[in-house]
């Protein structure tokens, strides 16, 4: 039993080993066939791969073949140029060359015959001295002599003739530009009067403002540095100050107090500093409307509420800052016309008074103060120049200078401008032809440009021409010790002489 089992054990064995063997040869069989196979078909992939890179580099060769044939070509004809041009320069140069040399024999001969015609010149020269027994120089004297006496009359004649008709030709021009300039800016009168008052509806405010004992009202004049007037005019509050901003600070404070009804120390050191700010804005605010409406946005930030303080003062009635824009605009006209600097001009005109607007403050006069202002914040030298000389205090010493002097003129002698009622302005004329007429040999006698003109008609058999000139320069000073006027006024002493004769 134990021997069959051993060999069955053999035999199942041997059968196993036997297809092991067999399974592990088929196994081998199969793998080579697979890797054989993988090996062809890279041999393929790597004879597809080269042939396709064969085929590249043959196409890249032909094209540098084609591309150096066409270098080859484009060499071979620049070269032809460059030969054809150097024969065509070596060509021109020996042209040149030939011209150059026949220029040198034609200098030689034009210097041979220059000096045979200076010594035929010398020749002439000595035989017309030695004929007409007078030097070269002396010759010249006596012909210019001769033209000039002969054309003396003559040109004199023509210089009094153009001057008169230069004189007539300006006169016009510039009545032209000024008749332009003062009916584009044509603004009506541009007077202006600043209250001083505070209007109210009842009486009883009056003791409110005043306060017990007077409190109130003493510290509003201490805080303001104004004085009120409260029994002075019925239903109003004056406010006197010399100082207009001070003014119209007490006078914003004045109604927001009334408006608010409670009047007392506190509320009115409140009200004051509220309006004290609240002007300040209003005064830059005027300044920048000033400026935008001149069109000068150049002008440097720290003037610009001095501008608008200017709102706050007048001259003979004539609100400044409302002048100096007037200004502005009528110099402009005048500069464009003439050919001036226009911004230079309206700038001179804008801040020609900007002196006004702290003169009661600092010493001196309103031009030197508005120069220390100007130099102060950097502006431009020019525009100081057309701003300092508007009252003759310095010399004009550019157009735009002169531009700015005659806008003010404009501007401020306008009938109405500022503050002259129509009798006093009438009763000024007729002083003006009164003073004229006391003179001794006038015909006739007008007061014209409201005032700024006078026209003085003399009779000829009583006043030669040098009396004439003395007699203007009498009534001028008349004028000045006897008239007060704005400006300047310009007098005309006319005489005229007429000659009838018949010829028959």
């Amino acid at each position: 039993m134990t021997g069959t089992l051993l060999l069955e054990g053999v035999v199942v064995l041997s059968v196993g080993a036997t297809l092991g063997y067999i399974a592990r040869h088929y196994v081998a069989l199969s793998r080579r066939g697979s890797i054989e196979s993988d090996i062809e078909e890279k041999l393929l992939d790597a004879k597809r791969e080269a042939h396709g890179i064969e085929e590249e580099a043959l196409g890249k060769a032909k094209a540098l073949r084609e591309s150096l044939q066409k270098d080859e070509e484009r060499i071979v004809k620049q070269e032809e140029r460059l030969d054809k041009r150097e024969a065509e320069l070596a060509h021109r140069d020996s042209d040149i060359t030939r011209e150059l040399q026949s220029l040198k024999e034609k200098s030689k001969e034009l210097s041979s015959l220059r000096d045979v015609i200076e010594q035929k010149e010398k020749n002439l020269q000595h035989e017309l001295e030695r004929v007409a027994q007078l030097s070269q120089e002396e010759a010249r004297a006596l012909v210019i002599e001769k033209i000039m006496r002969e054309g003396e009359e003559d040109l004199q004649s023509r210089m009094l003739k153009i001057s008169r008709d230069g004189e007539k030709i300006l006169e016009d021009k510039a009545r032209d530009i000024l008749a332009s300039s003062i009916y584009r800016i044509a603004n009506g009168t541009i007077s202006q009067f600043m209250t001083s008052s505070v209007e109210i509806t009842d009486e009883e405010v009056k003791g409110k403002v005043i306060g017990k004992e007077g409190r109130n009202i003493k510290t509003f004049e201490r805080l303001s540095g104004v004085e009120l007037l409260v029994d002075e005019t019925p239903n109003a509050i004056v406010i006197s100050c010399f100082d207009p901003v001070r003014r119209a600070i007490a006078k914003n404070a004045l109604e927001m107090l009334i408006k608010d009804g409670r009047i007392q120390p506190a509320k009115i050191e409140e009200c004051l500093d509220k309006a004290k700010k609240d002007i300040g804005v209003f005064m830059r605010k005027k300044g920048e409307e000033a400026v935008l409406a001149c069109g000068l946005l150049s002008i440097p930030d720290e003037l610009i509420p001095i501008i608008g303080r200017l709102y706050f003062r007048t001259s003979y009635g004539q609100n400044v800052l409302d002048h100096s824009i007037e200004m502005a605009h009528i110099g402009g006209v005048l500069a464009q016309e003439l050919g001036a600097d226009v911004y230079v001009t309206k700038a001179g005109a804008l801040l020609h008074d900007i002196g006004k607007a702290v003169d009661h403050e600092i010493q001196g006069t309103h031009v030197e103060i508005g120069r220390k202002i100007l130099m102060k914040y950097g502006v431009d030298e020019r525009v100081i120049l057309a701003m300092q000389a508007h009252h003759e205090e310095y010399p004009y010493e550019t157009i735009e200078s002169v531009l700015v002097q005659v806008a003010d003129a404009i501007s401020g002698g306008r009938p109405g401008a500022r503050r002259d009622t129509v009798d006093r302005y009438i009763k000024r004329l007729e002083d003006l032809e009164a003073l004229a007429m006391s003179f001794t040999g006038i015909e006739r006698v007008y007061a014209l440009q409201a005032g700024r003109e006078i026209r003085i008609f003399v009779s000829p058999t009583l006043v030669n021409d040098l009396e004439a000139r003395n007699l203007a320069r009498a009534i001028a000073i008349r004028v000045e010790q006897e008239l007060r006027f704005p400006g300047e006024i310009k007098i005309h002493v006319i005489r005229e002489s007429r000659v009838i004769e018949f010829a028959r």
